[in-house]
């Protein structure tokens, strides 16, 4: 770094730079999943999962599926089904050895979120798998999260991106496909040619 860096290494000068949060945004955390909430993720068909594994190493996993796929069954506990996708099941093994867990929903062309911290378990659940089904497909698996915080978060980093105007998206002519930062990364023996036809293979089969 720079001889003029500075590192702020102390809450009070990270206040004194940035200010203190406002009342109403101290004030707006829940310890549960309200109505207005609950509202929100059913119009979500996207969330993020933040999780931290036994290394101490944070890992970040996106979710999808049709709006309303995560189950809130009471206002202390959602249900996140677990859909086919290459096995890692990073969040799922972070999630055995520290179960705190973040989450944060968007809604497409919505600039506000919605953020829930708490702790996870992976279940199996005949009753639950079956409500959470897709396609006739039920989930293996099920994320069942204990909500300790949430809140609503305002919509400025996504108008800042301007994250739902096509107008505004970057050219993407230049970015790398899944198939070549596997080529680069893993350095598989098949060609990209055969890489990129198995991702498209696997791609086709959500469920």
């Amino acid at each position: 770094m720079d001889a003029t860096c500075e590192v702020i290494a102390t809450r009070q000068r990270l206040r004194e730079l940035t200010g203190q949060p406002s009342r109403r945004a101290v004030n707006k955390v829940i310890d549960h999943i309200d109505a207005v909430c609950r509202r929100f993720i059913a119009a979500s068909p996207f969330m993020i999962v933040a999780s931290r594994g036994a290394d101490g190493r944070i890992d970040v996993s996106p979710k999808g599926d049709p709006a309303g796929f995560v189950a809130v069954l009471d206002d202390k506990t959602l249900a996140i089904p677990d859909r086919p996708g290459n096995h890692r099941h990073d969040t799922f093994e972070n999630v055995l050895s520290c179960p705190e867990v973040g989450l944060c929903f968007l809604i497409p062309g919505h600039g506000d979120t919605l953020r829930v911290g708490g702790t996870a378990k992976i279940v199996r659940d005949a009753r639950l798998q079956a409500r959470l089904a897709v396609a006739g497909r039920e989930p293996t698996l099920i994320l069942l999260v204990t909500v300790e915080r949430a809140f609503m978060h305002s919509s400025k980093c996504v108008t800042r991106s301007r994250l739902w105007n096509p107008e505004a998206w970057p050219d993407r002519a230049n970015v790398p496909t899944l198939a070549e930062a596997i080529m680069a990364h893993a350095k598989p023996v098949e060609t990209i040619s055969e890489v990129q036809t198995f991702i498209d293979q696997h791609n086709a089969r959500l469920y």
